[in-house]
């Protein structure tokens, strides 16, 4: 609770422009605040979405004290370093577009981080207004639907956003997609005010390029919240097992120790379920061309 002798109090970060962040908090004697915080020390490994103990330190800035507990961090690895991109989050929702072509693969990626931490996902095809290439979406996406994944159709530039609506409601949810995907519109057309609120908070960084190179947390006004990210390119995996590889592929998981030996790598080795699975049709080709990529990456790690 913030009182005059500046205790710390509890807070969410709203906000993260590389060593600033924007954290709300609440407090009974004066309502929502709102200050903008530093770290002490070198910078921490703090994201959108993380709760926090600040200590207001007046004209509405703090310093983040300590960071709470998560219950989810949603991020990515590759072999050089951990990029954290939202923490505290139920529901990832990866924004594809008719044009330009997206990556499925990327899809898959996501998807796998996805799983590993328990989320809830959600895939969104925009732009679905340019018939000519709705078909060719809806095929790529059409293998996700096949093993249960939702797949959702909209057309953000004429609002038509009531499905995603529903699906948002009562969600923590984090926004992620290639660059071109339509993510900014979307967003305007959720988040009343949004384009207003980035133009203050870029004059008050006093640059704007924070405002679409980080995360931002924005309340949504049929409940629940939503984190946009920056666009998304490369979706590294290091930080999961072999078997969250596995799991992160839902068709997958009912053949786990089906092989002939327990140790198949799923590539060459006689009797493979997996394998079986895909020369009979039952296993997307493509798909199973992904996870054995990734199977491979993890297979080089050094192993301690």
């Amino acid at each position: 609770m913030i009182s005059q002798n500046n205790v710390a109090a509890q807070g969410l970060i709203v906000g993260a422009y590389g060593r600033q962040f924007e954290v709300r908090v609440e407090d009974a004697q004066v309502g929502r605040m709102v200050l903008m915080c530093s770290t002490r020390g070198k910078k921490g490994q703090y994201v959108c979405g993380d709760e926090v103990a600040v200590t207001p330190s007046g004209d509405k800035q703090g310093v983040i004290e300590e960071l709470l507990p998560r219950r989810t961090i949603f991020h990515r690895v590759d072999a050089f370093k951990e990029k954290l991109i939202a923490a505290n989050v139920t529901q990832v929702v990866m924004v594809v577009a008719t044009e330009p072509d997206f990556s499925d693969e990327l899809i898959m990626r996501c998807l796998c981080a996805v799983e590993s931490q328990s989320l809830t996902g959600l895939i969104v095809l925009n732009k679905c207004d340019l018939t000519s290439q709705l078909q060719k979406g809806r095929a790529l996406l059409a293998p996700f639907a096949r093993v249960g994944h939702r797949v959702l159709e909209i057309n953000a530039s004429a609002g038509d956003l009531d499905g995603l609506r529903k699906q948002l409601a009562g969600q923590i949810s984090l926004l992620v997609g290639q660059s071109g995907m339509g993510k900014t519109t979307m967003l305007n057309a959720l988040v009343p005010g949004t384009s207003a609120r980035t133009g203050v908070l870029s004059e008050a960084l006093h640059s704007g390029k924070h405002t679409t190179t980080h995360a931002r947390l924005y309340e949504l006004p049929g409940g629940g919240s939503l984190i946009d990210s920056p666009g998304l390119q490369a979706f590294g995996l290091t930080q999961l097992s072999r078997g969250e590889l596995e799991d992160g592929f839902r068709e997958l998981r009912p053949l786990r120790g089906k092989c002939r030996f327990r140790d198949c790598q799923h590539d060459r080795e006689p009797d493979c379920a997996f394998r079986a699975a895909v020369a009979a049709g039952e296993i997307d080709a493509r798909r199973f061309k992904v996870f054995q990529a990734l199977l491979a990456d993890h297979l080089k790690k050094p192993q301690y």
